[in-house]
């Protein structure tokens, strides 16, 4: 019998969260894909592996069976995936590096001009991802390391090096009425409509709405976005506002956008992370220390 490991990520997800709406957070998939996912499974397997119930999933006699031993086959499996696709970039002596947006800010190309230092016969490929994968390519063993925003779905499965701290800021529209404060309070926000990444990136995208930080409740969805140019079309255009790194003031400005300090909301958090299958690597802890060593030298101010 052949099972699709998207398979057996669901079951675990599901058997370990003990609802459907907290393990689609979770993968950053929608409600729907996990129920019709689980069914599938358990269609293939002949066995009922839940009792759904009103408060969630609750796993059955086979459903506790198979719960031993899919997290063990799915890690074996992800780090022989991790471990090939590893082994491939060190033949071409190719370093693969993911990153989202602005990746670790001006400390970029220090970082991997200090690689190469060390590593002269070495190219990093760095490789861009949408906002639909904040995992920046760790997600399906694509990269090796990868510079993230934190938090992330599926953070807790990577090793994680944080690197420094950038306060949330605002983008808004330049004829908004809160676009000549200085600084603004977030509570006064708390009406106002936002852009948003879809709903699939579950923990990535409450933390840019700002859920982490107020009753969900009050979190308006004026617009979703999937990339940097459809947000900030979308804000230019007036569909919403935006929390943001403060560098994105320098990195996207543009006519019809303003961006504007908050009080009353923490701060992003950057940070390498990496898969268990890249510890071994050399290539990879040179490139850790790399960026320790860069962000180190140069201090953040909050």
């Amino acid at each position: 019998m052949d099972i699709d490991t998207r398979l057996l990520r669901y079951f675990v997800a599901v058997a370990e969260e003990g609802h459907v709406t907290r393990a689609a957070q979770r993968l950053y998939v929608s409600q729907p894909a996990v129920t019709k996912q689980i069914k599938q499974l358990e269609q293939q397997l002949g066995v009922q592996l839940f009792i759904r119930t009103r408060t969630g999933m609750t796993l059955t006699e086979p459903g506790r069976v198979f719960a031993e031993h899919a997290p063990v086959l799915l890690a074996g499996w992800e780090h022989m995936l991790h471990a090939t696709k590893s082994g491939a970039s060190r033949a071409g002596k190719v370093l693969r590096v993911g990153f989202i947006a602005s990746a670790a800010n001006e400390f970029t190309p220090e970082i991997v001009a200090a690689f190469r230092r060390a590593h002269p016969g070495w190219r990093v490929d760095m490789r861009q991802f949408g906002w639909t994968d904040p995992s920046a390519g760790l997600a399906e063993g694509d990269v090796d390391a990868a510079l993230v925003r934190l938090p992330f779905p599926g953070h807790d499965n990577y090793r994680r090096h944080e690197l420094f701290t950038e306060p949330r800021w605002l983008a808004l529209p330049a004829d908004h009425h809160l676009a000549g404060s200085e600084e603004i309070e977030f509570r006064d926000l708390w009406e106002e409509p936002f852009v948003a990444s879809p709903p699939e990136n579950g923990w990535w995208r409450d933390f840019w709405i700002g859920a982490d930080a107020r009753p969900a409740a009050t979190a308006v969805i004026g617009a979703i976005a999937r990339n940097t140019d459809e947000w900030l079309t979308a804000i230019a255009n007036g569909f919403g506002i935006s929390f943001t790194p403060a560098s994105s003031a320098r990195y996207y400005p543009r006519p019809g956008i303003v961006y504007r300090p908050v009080r009353g909301i923490g701060p992003s958090r950057v940070a390498v992370a990496w898969p268990a299958a890249s510890e071994s690597n050399p290539m990879v802890r040179d490139f850790i220390r790399c960026c320790a060593e860069v962000c180190a030298a140069n201090p953040q101010d909050d």
